[in-house]
């Protein structure tokens, strides 16, 4: 056989070889392509549903819709009918377009405080205080305070500042409202004026819980706040006019 013959006979080989290959990709792209588009109807939320909502609550309500989706993008437990979730609720917030998925879904979710407590053994108690008393609007979730309290000795009737909670820790501070506050001069006038008092919610033993109950509803408290080398003295006897200046 002479050149001419072999290289033509090569190049009819190489044409085959190619058409197949074409052939082949062509197929596969093809499959690819109808599992790409093809779809399938399932649950999707149209609207936001809450922790702890019934799932027939977010039916009757419009919140579940069918929705076609591809193939490739259908999630682990989607569900194409309302049945195997009767009787559920929500275990988190599902957002408008999510697929509606079992894993979501249970027959009961515990709802948990917003209030993060540093020891779960504490309790949560709020006071109402005035800008000074909470140190001009620096006290904030997390910062570590002394508590005060200032009111009048049953016996003597004098006036005393003392400490009250050594070191407690601030969990929350709520809204700012102001409150009408008179005052009266030696003289007998009176003197109104708007003072904000701002919530402020502290992490409290049983017992730190009553104390400030009952110094608040007796007297006023203010606080000081603390940093990493602050010392606070718990033994002290306070202040009253007859040591305010020894």
């Amino acid at each position: 056989m002479d050149r001419r013959r072999i290289l033509l006979v090569v190049a009819v080989l190489v044409a085959a070889l190619g058409s197949t290959l074409v052939f082949l990709y062509t197929k596969g792209a093809d499959t690819r392509a109808e599992k790409k588009f093809d779809t399938v109807e399932v649950l999707e939320a149209t609207a936001v549903i809450n922790p702890g909502e019934r799932f027939e609550d977010a039916q009757t309500a419009g919140k579940l819709a069918l929705k076609p989706v591809a193939q490739d993008a259908l999630l682990d437990g989607y569900q194409t009918t309302t049945d195997s979730l009767a009787g559920t609720v929500s275990l988190g917030t599902i957002y408008p377009g999510e697929q509606i998925i079992k894993a979501k879904w249970g027959t009961s979710v515990a709802v948990q405080s917003a209030l993060q407590l540093p020891d779960p053994g504490l309790m949560s108690a709020t006071v109402n205080l005035t800008d000074p008393a909470r140190v001009a609007g620096f006290v904030n979730p997390g910062s570590t305070v002394a508590v005060f309290f200032t009111g009048t000795d049953p016996q003597s009737g004098s006036p005393f500042t003392r400490l009250l909670l050594d070191k407690v820790t601030v969990v929350a501070v709520g809204s700012t409202t102001p409150v009408s506050t008179t005052t009266t001069d030696p003289t007998g006038a009176s003197t109104t004026e708007q003072l904000p008092r701002t919530l402020i919610t502290l992490a409290l033993t049983q017992q730190q819980v009553e104390k400030v109950t009952f110094a608040a509803s007796n007297g006023e408290l203010s606080f000081a706040l603390l940093g990493d080398k602050s010392v606070v003295q718990a033994d002290t006897v306070g202040v009253d006019a007859t040591n305010l200046f020894k």
